[in-house]
């Protein structure tokens, strides 16, 4: 035995995998990010739970709790889990196997057939064995098949870690949306109350003659004009509620009751003022997408080899060991020991062409991988500029709209002390309130905006920077050969 798994071992080791080897592809990436005032180098820590960048409590759990609760996370997680099985798996083919096996009978051995007459005749014969098995990796076929399964488990790792990355994004971004929904719905609502009140007034003026009836009517038709803003904001407002709900795993009722924004408006949620200085190749090559689709480029190579190896033959040796006896009593006895070595050796003499095109098909799914691979790095290197732009455009929005509240504020105020002494008519404080309106909903659309578009930022990055951005599942780490 000891000399036939030496053997074994030698010839193993003077096998070679068949198939190429993983070598990353060689993308055109810029070095050097897009002139920008956020990347000034002056952060670089670890911003893996980049939605505390935004310093609120509130949005902190919410993500908290869809990451632990979110169906399509947990349906990644439990794919890594299949993963890790199938790695199992392949791990466990590369090994010997050894069964056991016992049996009992009893036959009639008939004269005709029997060599010697008195061999002839009924009896029993009992037998306890135990059997090795094992396949010489000689082409390397069930190391590629190891290599493929570990590189699909660290596809599904990297593609659970998009998919949270997703949910986070989705989180913060309906919980900004929902947050700016409610402050449109308070502002529309206060701005109602406030010309009912103004309503009111008019009518008085009217009745005792100092308002004629077109203002009176202008006062009416601004006031239906901003009720009419309410419902719509209502309707966004309870959408936006389901929909965060939904990211969280709870239920819309139960959610509700918990949901408590506090005294906190949107324009006091933190915002970044830096990030790394690390180049845009670096940074991208850790978001999870690119990743996962990096690891089923590897997967895929892995597979030529598999399918040049199955067109090879196979050796196999194979052992017996155990004891036989027509009594139970003699086993395990001397003259019961029974033994066997052995080896085969087999593999397609004329499969008329089913392995060249398998070698085929799985050369065709590698090339789909690596211009997959591409694509993601390129669309992920066009989502961080475009993300930039909105940045930037949102940021020179939002001061812009704010500029235009405090002016419209002013004209306001003007307005209301010259109608009050009478200097002017009603139509130019409703086009003055109006224009107030319209600047207080902009300028929270705006901060909304600025928000998203931060958020958007953080995700085309890949949710964060540091010495690793993206969680893998167990201690996966790849092998220098796929460096």
């Amino acid at each position: 035995m000891r000399k036939l798994l030496s053997l074994a071992a030698a010839v193993l080791l003077t096998g070679c995998a068949v198939g190429p080897d993983y070598d990353r592809p060689a993308t055109e990436l810029p070095e050097d990010w897009p002139e920008h005032d956020l990347f000034t180098g002056e952060d670089g820590e670890d911003w893996r739970s980049w939605w505390a960048q935004f310093d609120d409590p509130v949005l902190e759990d919410l993500v908290e709790r869809a990451l632990d609760e979110n169906l399509d996370i947990r349906l990644q997680a439990q794919r890594v889990r299949e993963a890790h099985a199938r790695l199992g798996l392949a791990e466990a083919e590369r090994m010997p196997t050894v069964d056991a096996q016992a049996e009992a009978a009893r036959e009639r051995q008939p004269e005709a057939t029997s060599p010697l007459p008195e061999a002839a005749g009924t009896g029993n014969l009992f037998s306890v064995s135990g059997v090795l098995g094992y396949e010489v990796d000689l082409w390397g076929r069930l190391e590629r098949q190891r290599e493929t399964a570990e590189a699909m488990l660290e596809e599904s790792a990297f593609s659970r870690d998009a998919v949270r990355l997703n949910v986070a994004a989705d989180v913060v971004t309906t919980y900004v949306n929902l947050r700016a929904a409610e402050e449109q719905l308070a502002i529309a609502r206060e701005t109602a109350a406030s010309r009912e009140r103004g309503l009111e007034l008019e009518e008085v003026r009217y009745q005792e003659g100092e308002a004629d009836s077109l203002a009176l009517r202008q006062a009416r038709s601004e006031l239906a004009t901003t009720r009419a803003q309410i419902p719509p904001l209502r309707e966004q407002v309870l959408t936006l509620e389901s929909a965060l709900a939904m990211l969280v795993g709870a239920e819309p009722g139960e959610f509700l009751e918990e949901l408590d924004f506090g005294d906190r408006s949107l324009r006091e949620l933190a915002l970044p003022d830096g990030a790394p200085e690390e180049a845009p190749a670096e940074i991208l090559r850790r978001r999870p997408d690119i990743r996962a689709a990096e690891a089923g480029l590897i997967a895929s190579t892995a597979e030529i080899g598999v399918a040049e190896a199955d067109r090879l033959p196979r050796i196999s040796l194979n052992a017996l060991l155990g004891t036989a006896a027509l009594d139970a009593d003699d086993l395990f006895t001397g003259p019961a020991e029974t033994w066997r070595l052995g080896a085969s050796v087999g593999g397609p003499l004329f499969d008329f062409g089913r392995g060249s095109a398998r070698v085929d098909t799985a050369e065709a799914l590698r090339e789909q991988a690596e211009t997959q691979y591409n694509i993601t790095i390129t669309a992920a290197f066009r989502e961080i500029r475009d993300a930039l732009v909105l940045y930037e455009t949102s940021d020179e929005r939002i001061n812009a709209l704010r500029d235009q509240v405090e002016a419209v504020e002013e004209t306001r105020e003007i307005a209301q002390i010259q109608y009050d002494e009478g200097l002017t008519g009603l139509l130019q404080l409703l086009d003055a309130e109006r224009a107030l309106l319209e600047a207080r909903l902009g300028e929270v659309e705006a901060t909304r905006d600025r928000l998203n578009a931060t958020a958007t930022l953080f995700k085309a990055l890949g949710g964060g920077w540091g010495e690793e951005a993206v969680h893998r599942a167990g201690d996966l780490e790849r092998s220098d050969r796929h460096r």
